[in-house]
């Protein structure tokens, strides 16, 4: 081989070996790149998994922008997945309600009954098992008074009545819906006596067993009637429980011809005292009646139950009447009478309709009849009116539904 030819193959030799490194060279600066790009994309999902949304799902009840929601039981807050870290609940002017959270921290609720007509605002903050956060806000309003009902009930809970006492719901708003309405509501005794409802009106319901309370039992009465719709577009608000007690067993019984009146209790006369009863132009309903108040002294004027004079005033204007206990709606009332003779009482029926007993002016004596029959008588207790020759009470008429048989009450039911 000539030198010539020899130089030719090294200077060849040399260049394919340059062209080997440096594709080499090419080859790992390739490989040093890929590796840069995938340790870059591990960095990016490790973020986005901490930048993960939290597991903890949060549900406020009502829905945002709810309204006509419950004053009892919409707002609550849950979480699922997680634990609630805070919950506030205001007013839209910033007034902060009071809540509780459940012992697991998964529940959320007001401490107290909401206002009606009224805008809350709740926003609710939880973690799930790796401190992330979740956050969900809501903002509802009350039902409104034009568009829900309350019933005003009779006894008071706590209270202890005589066997008389029916229970008694006005509502003020004429109900439609009676058959859902009188659903939600639960009238028991311990005595474990039926009883049933009787709607004297759109308004009103009262509820009783078939003969008086059993002395000494319990009554309880339940209202669920929150949600209840009792017409279109008006709901109930009530939610809640009553208990009353029943006493002894009292009942008076006033004869208009007699011109007495005799106590009973237990079935034992106990007090018999002389009475004077409507007079003959003024006769005194006849019926079972029920105290439904009482008043130590009450004003009683003619004007207001049309006993009226020419000049248009009343045809009397008592304003100191004492132990005054109320047995009608329209006035009928068992009262003391300090003004009249003493020789009327159990003698001549004088009054206006009310039954009227001996008594002291100034209701301070407590020797006196009435003042006896006053403090010795519970409201539901029962006076029994006979023999006045006017016509029975209306059922409706106060308290006095035990004027209508078994039968005439339960058609009266809507369940």
């Amino acid at each position: 081989m000539t030198d010539s030819k020899r130089r030719r193959d090294l200077m060849v030799a040399s260049a394919l070996l340059g062209s080997v490194l440096a594709l080499t060279g090419c080859s790992g600066g390739g490989n040093a790149k890929a590796s840069d790009g995938g340790d870059s994309s591990q960095a990016r999902t490790d973020e986005a998994a901490a930048q993960k949304s939290s597991q903890a799902q949060i549900t406020i009840t009502p829905k945002d922008g709810s309204d006509n929601a419950s004053i009892n039981n919409s707002a609550a807050v849950r979480v699922a997945k997680g634990t609630l870290t805070d919950v506030s609940m205001t007013t839209a002017d910033g007034k902060a309600v009071a809540g509780a959270l459940s012992a697991d921290r998964t529940s959320w609720k007001p401490s107290a009954q909401l206002q009606r007509s009224t805008t809350y605002k709740l926003s609710a903050e939880a973690e799930d098992s790796d401190g992330r956060v979740a956050h969900e806000n809501a903002s509802f309003t009350t039902v409104s008074p034009a568009n829900s009902f309350i019933g005003n009930f009779t006894p008071d809970n706590g209270s202890t009545v005589g066997v008389g006492m029916p229970v008694s719901l006005n509502f003020d708003k004429a109900i439609t819906n009676k058959t859902a309405v009188q659903k939600g509501i639960t009238v028991t005794s311990s005595s474990g006596q039926e009883v049933v409802g009787h709607w004297f009106n759109a308004n009103r319901i009262d509820f009783r067993p078939e003969t008086y309370w059993k002395e000494n039992s319990t009554v309880t009465l339940r209202l669920a009637l929150d949600g209840v719709q009792g017409a279109d577009g008006v709901y109930g608000v009530q939610q809640k429980t009553v208990t009353f007690h029943i006493g002894r067993n009292q009942i008076s019984y006033v004869d208009a011809q007699t011109k007495q009146m005799k106590v009973t209790q237990d079935g034992q006369v106990v007090k018999t005292i002389p009475i004077s009863a409507g007079s003959p132009e003024n006769k005194t309903y006849q019926g079972v009646m029920v105290m439904s108040e009482k008043f130590k002294q009450t004003r009683m004027n003619g004007a207001t139950v049309g006993f009226t004079d020419d000049d248009g005033k009343g045809e009397y204007d008592i304003k100191d009447v004492p132990h005054a206990i109320r047995l009608t709606s329209s006035g009928t009332f068992l009262h003391g009478n300090y003004w009249g003779a003493k020789s009327i009482f159990g003698n001549v029926n004088t009054s206006h309709g009310c039954v009227g007993l001996p008594d002291a002016k100034g209701a301070g004596d407590p020797g006196t009849p009435a003042a006896w029959v006053y403090e010795h008588s519970l409201l539901g207790d029962v006076v029994v009116i006979q023999h006045t020759g006017d016509k029975t009470v209306s059922p409706d008429n106060g308290l006095n539904g035990w004027n209508m048989d078994w039968a005439q009450w339960k058609a009266g039911s809507a369940v």
